[in-house]
């Protein structure tokens, strides 16, 4: 495998075969899980809750050298990074939105650690977090499960958030994110949920019916370093009742945790930028949720066609019940 990028739109694609993978078993049960590496299991002491080991097929491998090279007038490297599975519970029938906010705190926990934990080799520029949840979200396994993967290039929907929030900051002298949660905050017609600090909102722009973000009040460009006084129960509450929202009526979504970039890494063209990175850039999460099975988006040009105004669409969230 290897990873290419597209000199127009300055995308890395990581191009390659994968192996076929045995489908029988599940690899996160007993005894199948303990066959496999472990690199971090939560409680340290008894029986696990949340294990996190290797991809089985990875996307990026920690061994080896970058290698990065021309090819003409194309440049390509070798697929070095990171690729770990978060299992979120050993219960093989539970979906992350029917665990306890005790629970989901623990899951977000471990995402927190993995990330801060990568984010310490310096080739890594980017680390995420990500889930599919559901057969058509390109979901792996049925196991409760999600996903970190650093890699050694800034994927290009982060450049964007990166690039908009350094000129916005740049104008204004303030956080992009912290102004949305303000006005969402004073409108109130986009917010779905609150818990503490802690907003769930349809996005102005959404680009996916009933697309969820959501947001700490208080302003931190890094999801794995949470400011003294956080209280991540709320966000795991939060969080809990706004997936328990879409399994309603949504059989499968993507998510993604979006934080800061890896400030060790003083290469490339956005080693700059570090100078106001903490300032202007503000983590979140993003809920793409799936309901519809045609689209009118153009995902190749970055056009999105929505029919469920963002109001309509937090009107209905709040009117949905989040009990399990």
């Amino acid at each position: 495998m290897e990873i290419r990028r597209d000199p127009i739109t300055q995308s890395w694609v990581v191009l390659g075969h994968r192996e076929e993978r045995d489908e029988t078993n599940c690899p996160f049960e007993k005894p199948e899980i303990d066959k496999q590496q472990t690199i971090l299991s939560w409680p340290t002491e008894g029986p696990w809750q949340v294990r996190v080991v290797p991809h089985p097929d990875p996307l990026y491998r920690i061994e080896g050298e970058m290698g990065r090279r021309a090819d003409g007038i194309y440049d390509k490297m070798g697929p070095v990074g990171a690729h770990e599975v978060v299992v979120e519970t050993p219960d093989h029938n539970k979906k992350l939105s029917q665990l306890s906010d005790e629970e989901i705190e623990r899951v977000i926990w471990v995402w927190a650690s993995r990330v801060a934990d990568l984010k310490k080799d310096v080739r890594l520029k980017h680390v995420s977090v990500f889930k599919n949840q559901g057969i058509l979200s390109g979901e792996e396994w049925p196991h409760a499960h999600s996903e970190v993967t650093g890699t050694i290039f800034v994927p290009r929907r982060i450049k964007y958030e990166l690039r908009a929030s350094r000129e916005w900051y740049r104008e204004k002298e303030r956080c992009v994110f912290c102004d949305i949660v303000r006005q969402e905050e004073k409108l109130g017609k986009r917010i779905v949920d609150v818990q503490g600090d802690y907003y769930a909102l349809c996005p102005y722009a959404a680009r996916v019916p009933y697309e969820i973000w959501v947001l700490h009040r208080r302003h931190n460009h890094q999801f794995e370093q949470p400011k003294p006084g956080t209280n991540r129960r709320q966000l795991a509450a939060l969080l809990g009742r706004v997936l328990r929202r879409l399994d309603k009526f949504a059989p499968a979504y993507h998510l993604v945790v979006h934080t800061a970039p890896n400030t060790r890494n003083r290469k490339g063209e956005l080693a700059g930028y570090w100078k106001t990175l903490p300032d202007d850039f503000h983590w979140h999460i993003e809920i793409l949720p799936i309901v519809e099975s045609r689209s009118k988006s153009y995902s190749i040009k970055e056009t999105y066609f929505n029919a469920v105004m963002p109001e309509q669409a937090a009107e209905y969230l709040r009117s949905v019940d989040p009990g399990s």
